[in-house]
């Protein structure tokens, strides 16, 4: 069984079965209505299947974000697949539908964008793998000429058997894997009861994994050296967030309308509606150093919005902006309250202290301010009632909690990371107590210093570990 929405593919695939099964010794007739049976011009998604019919599924999906789809497609497609949830992608339907598909003990491989692994819509796909199938294979072949055309796809190859989940096959490519290469590779897929477990060349590194846990949450990825070694310290350390150190991490401020609400030049309103705002570019060298910017703020300290009627200056700047923020989707689905930001604001957060991380950079980049601002939406913020700041930004500086956010986060095209409050709520940390009064003395001043490499041999040994895998 055959699909594809556009003929020319199906007319082309069609002639192709029909000359295969010519070569095997079938009759002409019987070639060409074998080959119009099996090859189907149809949605995949959008066709009623067989449940559990198919031994194996093959593809590689189309990339076609829901935010580039007609609004009643998009509604059949979530109708049809449960999966597909907030900003998706359609591959991630070709997943379900394909995994629906497997009888017992079938299996589905699939090359496509590895990017539901760890994003936030991929959750429910990894959510019923987890819960119902089992992940045999990924081949991670991000730098490979996977596609006849170069794309900027973040590939891989993924094998999902439909079975009890038992040990996984996490193997990473180098730009230069090539045939010889995937030979050895498939050899040793092959062999699953081989004693050895791992194998490596100089353009791919393969290890077999006693087990693995999956989950809802973005899953891991690296060598499997350094997957070994993240699963030791998960299982030793608590997570950064925790109730019991009354630690925090959230995000700032979103808007919908920057070029209204996050001003330079102060607008002439009331004094108390401008909030000083932290901005990504506060926290390029290391030490924030304020630009100057402010939140044109609607909200009062109990978090409601100001009444117009009460600020007149206020009110007048909002009606000569009425056209673009009355535009956004916030304020259309509250005509009443039009003029609010996407997020409230959270005035307590202003005094406190906070590392501050932007969304994207190479390497762990955690700012101090030290109180007085409130962050943009593309500053995550890291907030605790009992860890020094200094201390814990000396942690966060280092290679160690740069480390989870390698291997949790999608990255950029060039090696840049996210880091998001999704990721960084991944990262490990011992108990502020466990830590010595030199060990504290030490990841201050490297912080401080912004000393990368003091900062990561503090770290390590805090940790307990010798060095960090490539």
């Amino acid at each position: 069984v055959a699909f594809d929405l556009q003929e020319h593919h199906v007319h082309a695939s069609r002639n192709l079965v029909a000359k295969i099964l010519i070569e095997d010794g079938w009759k002409p007739e019987e070639c060409e209505a074998a080959a119009e049976r099996w090859v189907t011009s149809g949605d995949y998604l959008l066709t009623q299947h067989e449940e559990r019919f198919a031994d194996v599924v093959v593809g590689n999906p189309p990339y076609i974000r829901m935010d580039d789809m007609r609004a009643e497609l998009v509604a059949a497609y979530r109708r049809a697949c449960p999966t597909m949830t907030g900003r998706t992608d359609i591959y991630v339907g070709f997943f379900e539908v394909g995994l629906r598909s497997l009888r017992d003990g079938g299996r589905l491989g699939f090359i496509c964008a590895d990017r539901w692994m760890r994003n936030q819509y991929g959750t429910k796909l990894r959510s019923l793998l987890t819960e119902r199938y089992s992940l045999e294979t990924t081949v991670i072949a991000h730098d490979v000429d996977a596609f006849e055309e170069p794309v900027s796809a973040y590939p891989a190859i993924t094998i999902i058997a439909n079975k009890p989940q038992c040990s996984t096959s996490i193997v990473t490519t180098t730009s230069n894997f090539s045939g010889a290469d995937s030979r050895m590779l498939g050899d040793w897929l092959e062999r699953p009861d081989a004693a050895t477990t791992t194998l490596q060349s100089a353009h791919f590194e393969a290890a077999r994994l006693p087990s693995w846990e999956g989950g809802a949450a973005s899953w891991p990825m690296g060598s499997p050296a350094r997957l070994a070694l993240l699963a030791k310290i998960n299982e030793q350390f608590g997570p950064l967030e925790s109730r019991a150190t009354g630690t925090r991490i959230g995000i700032g401020v979103a808007s919908g309308a920057d070029q209204v609400f996050v001003v330079h030049d102060l607008p002439d309103i009331e004094e108390d509606r401008l909030l000083p705002m932290a901005m990504s570019r506060d926290t390029h060298t290391g030490e924030f150093v304020w630009s100057g910017h402010h939140l044109v703020n609607p909200w009062t300290s109990d978090g409601k919005l100001v009444a117009l009627n009460e600020y007149p200056r206020f009110a007048r700047y909002l009606e000569q902006h009425r056209s673009v923020v009355t535009k956004r989707n916030v304020a259309t689905r509250q005509p009443a309250n039009w003029y609010r930001t996407i997020d409230k604001v959270e005035h307590d957060l202003v005094a406190r202290a906070k590392l501050l991380f932007p969304d994207m950079k190479r390497t762990s980049h955690p700012v101090l301010d030290r109180g007085g601002y409130y962050p943009h939406h593309n500053l995550y913020f890291v907030v605790s009632e009992q860890w020094d700041l200094e201390v814990l930004g000396g942690l966060l500086l280092s290679k160690v909690a740069e480390f989870f956010i390698d291997c949790y986060a999608v990255k950029m095209r060039g090696g840049t990371l996210r880091f998001q409050a999704q990721y960084l709520r991944r990262i490990r940390v011992p108990n502020p107590e466990q830590l010595t009064a030199k060990q504290n003395r030490a990841l201050a001043t490297a912080f401080r210093k912004r000393d990368v490499e003091e900062a990561t041999r503090v770290a390590l040994r805090v940790y307990g570990i010798e060095e960090i895998p490539d």
